[in-house]
């Protein structure tokens, strides 16, 4: 539906906030028709992923797009038709208002499920009722001084991979920056105003690692990146820290990050990189997405193409479990020697096994490397086969696509930064192996990426990642689902499963150590430290710098105003 189709709907929201507790800010049909005229007719209504299968529309008669609703529900577990929608996240309890129960889902498990929207009413949740297809930086600029006109908030969505709901914000402004979609390689990059040159690849906000990884290897270079197809290589994922199981050898991906082109709420298109506004660049390596600006373009090194080593292996879990306890100890074991040999990867949970990938060692060594592991898998039922791929995007091509989370679920994370220190002594190395066994218990087998840029050598203080990446050696996560018609109370237990995992399992295991924020505890305790550590008062002046005005918030970035701002997250006290 466009926005001439839907208005009536629209202005019906804005003027009554029917969507959530607070409404909007009274703004009248004329200013956002001044604001589509701005933006060269790209203001767009923001009706639900889901719409098209329903007959209500927030109680209100509507027709349903039979044909539209058909390729909705063939494709509502698909990364790549999601990502194409600003509607759409990758988790969907944030398309939702959860604390309200307004929402407007499908049933993940059978999307053409009638009894999920026979007679039920789609509802508006936290999509906002306008959003801007960002083009340029003038999209945006107009963006920022309509919301310090009127006073609607703001916020900023690329593909849907959010963990946290920070793109959404209940009646807000949308800025969707997906459609950004340049590349471009130059293998003597000058940053501006710098002077030394790199070989890099310089991407817009809106292409996915999927796009960059095929265009850096048709340049004979290595983009290193994170491990899912649709992820923005611009967008959290970056400004986050930027894990990929490369990490451990190349490094973050904030610590290869040449140059960002950027527009801060204070208006101005900024270029960002060593040489001029260091202090942005800083703060946007590591800082987090949605609180510094809006990001138009990032460069970043990038590795010429060489072979990496491969093992990807499984094993059958005994009708009782008792091999498990063995696999952990060969993990927990071996751990600090692999990452020290630049082993990255992920341990998976379906099925038990892990995929590890290596750009230091030749075959035999990395053979030599696993033997341990190799000799527990063919012990176990299982396999374990090493091999060399001629390059990165091969290995994508083969594993990466078929392991990816799934989508379309509602779905929370907590996790964890566990120090290489913990798998340096007899108790430390006994205190984990009990822990994977208990969480095996209460959440399932454990999905641990092993991403950290342990083998990394960095500049101490270069970036604003919390320190407590360089000396970790497993990310550990732990995550809870629920279903499409869950209730409020049991999105809660959900919520606060994980939240009581995190906070007393995790940091009980780590407790002087930090979470990576776009896949941490929604409800973290502790977020300042946790997600920057000493960085955090450094990070929160230069948002007062170039955001005096407050116009970006999210929930639990730098200069987060507090939870009354972000109603449909329920309370869990």
């Amino acid at each position: 539906m466009d926005l001439r189709g839907i208005l009536f709907v629209s202005i019906l929201i804005i003027a009554t906030g029917s969507a959530s507790s607070t409404p909007i800010l009274n703004v009248s049909p004329a200013q956002w028709k001044a604001l589509n005229v701005s933006v060269g007719g790209r203001l767009h209504a923001g009706t639900p992923f889901a719409l098209p299968c329903f007959s209500k529309y927030n109680n209100i008669s509507v027709s349903a797009d039979e044909a539209e609703c058909s390729a909705i529900q063939a494709n509502y577990t698909s990364s790549t038709f999601r990502v194409e929608r600003f509607s759409a996240n990758m988790n969907n309890q944030y398309e939702t208002c959860m604390s309200t129960h307004s929402a407007c889902l499908l049933d993940t498990a059978n999307p053409r499920d009638p009894l999920a929207t026979d007679g039920i009413s789609c509802n508006q949740g936290e999509i906002s009722p306008y959003y801007i297809d960002v083009r340029g930086p003038s999209d945006i600029q107009a963006a920022f001084e309509f919301s310090k006109g009127t006073g609607v908030p703001l916020s900023i969505k690329n593909t849907g991979h959010d963990y946290m709901g920070r793109s959404r914000r209940i009646n807000s402004l949308g800025m969707w920056t997906h459609n950004l979609q340049t590349m471009g390689y130059d293998p003597r990059f000058v940053p501006e105003l710098c002077t030394s040159s790199h070989r890099a690849i310089t991407v817009g906000a809106g292409v996915t690692f999927e796009q960059v990884y095929k265009f850096a290897d048709d340049n004979d270079s290595m983009f290193i990146g994170g491990y899912a197809q649709t992820i923005g290589a611009s967008g959290g994922w970056m400004m986050g820290g930027g894990h990929s199981v490369l990490t451990p050898s190349f490094g973050l991906g904030v610590d290869r990050v040449l140059e960002i082109k950027i527009v801060t709420p204070d208006g101005q298109l900024r270029t960002a990189n060593a040489c001029q506004n260091a202090d942005l660049f800083w703060a946007l390596r590591g800082g987090g997405g949605g609180t510094f600006g809006v990001v138009i373009e990032s460069t970043h090194l990038v590795e010429q193409r060489i072979p990496i080593q491969v093992i990807n292996m499984t094993f059958t879990p005994t009708d009782t479990n008792s091999n498990l306890q063995e696999y952990f100890e060969v993990l927990v074991n071996n751990s600090a020697h692999w990452g020290e040999e630049g082993w990255g990867g992920h341990v998976n949970h379906a099925p038990p096994g892990l995929i590890y990938v290596n750009p230091r060692l030749s075959l035999a060594e990395a053979g030599a490397s696993m033997a341990q592991l190799s000799a527990f898998a063919r012990a176990n039922n299982g396999t374990a086969i090493i091999e060399t791929l001629p390059s990165w995007f091969p290995f994508f091509t083969k594993f990466i696509v078929e392991v990816e989370a799934a989508v379309g679920i509602p779905a929370t994370l907590g996790s964890r930064l566990i120090p290489k220190a913990l798998f340096e002594s007899e108790a430390g190395r006994s205190q984990l192996v009990v822990h994977l066994l208990k969480q095996t218990i209460e959440l399932g087998l454990p999905y641990i990426p092993v991403t950290t840029p342990i083998a990394f050598n960095y500049t101490p203080g270069a970036t604003s990642v919390t320190p407590a990446w360089r000396t970790a050696l497993w990310h550990l996560s732990g995550k809870a689902n629920w279903s499409y018609n869950s209730s409020t109370a049991d999105i809660r237990a959900a919520l606060s499963t994980i939240h009581d995992f995190a906070h007393e399992d995790l940091t009980a295991l780590a407790p002087d150590s930090g979470a990576y924020m776009n896949e941490a505890d929604v409800y973290e305790s502790d977020h300042e430290y946790t997600y920057w550590g000493v960085n955090y008062e450094r990070l929160l002046a230069v948002k007062t710098k170039y955001d005096p005005r407050g116009l970006l918030d999210c929930w639990r970035c730098v200069g987060w105003k507090g939870a009354a701002q972000f109603p449909c997250y329920p309370d869990l006290s």
